[in-house]
């Protein structure tokens, strides 16, 4: 099959991850459940363990609904991001208060952001989570409360996005610019290679 005719259905509402598979020459399809995956932390379970659990509740909701809807069988992409300093996980928040008290928590401080991602196909999964560290300078608190005055903070974990406006309050990042984003395209590659997809064209 020609790379043209690849497509796979993409398990996210994230518009981050859309544009980030768009930027590989990605096709691909939504493939969303009316029914909400559950992110509610279970007790005691540990960040690593969390991103990696409701990314395969994604997964495993996306093929069956693909069933369901007797869709052609295509690999589907899944992914979910949290950010975690502390041990904490920083979900998106709630309202501006919530938003202040994050990125309040983050100032001056180096946390991780965790992205799993997993890709089915016929009967295997593919599953990884990818870790990289963020480096917050020192935000005064006037900016703070400007920064949370403005949209951007209510739909992203941790109330950022390193390619937003946050990203003037970002000194350094070990890992994977991609991966902070929401979609690492290195790993992902590697899963949908597994998969049979192939980005490249052959050579000439």
């Amino acid at each position: 099959m020609k790379l043209a005719d690849k497509k796979i259905y993409l398990a996210s509402k994230s518009p981050r991850r859309r544009e980030l598979l768009r930027q590989i020459g990605i096709d691909f399809e939504l493939l969303l459940n009316d029914k909400e995956v559950d992110e509610q932390v279970l007790p005691h379970e540990k960040p690593a363990d969390y991103v990696a659990r409701v990314t395969r509740d994604k997964l495993l909701s996306a093929h069956r609904t693909m069933q369901f809807r007797q869709l052609p069988a295509r690999p589907i992409l899944a992914a979910d991001t949290t950010v975690v300093v502390d041990d904490l996980i920083l979900g998106k928040p709630v309202d501006f208060k919530e938003a202040v008290d994050m990125i309040t928590r983050l100032s001056g401080r180096t946390h991780q952001v965790l992205t799993s991602i997993a890709v089915s196909w016929r009967d295997q999964v593919w599953q990884l989570t990818q870790y990289s560290d963020v480096a917050f300078d020192v935000v005064s608190d006037d900016d703070i409360r400007a920064y949370c005055a403005t949209t951007e903070p209510y739909d992203k974990a941790g109330a950022y996005g390193i390619q937003g406006l946050a990203s003037i309050f970002i000194k350094d990042i070990a890992g994977s610019h991609s991966g902070i984003m929401g979609l690492p395209l290195f790993e992902t590659t590697q899963l949908l290679q597994k998969a049979g997809l192939k980005l490249l064209p052959p050579p000439l």
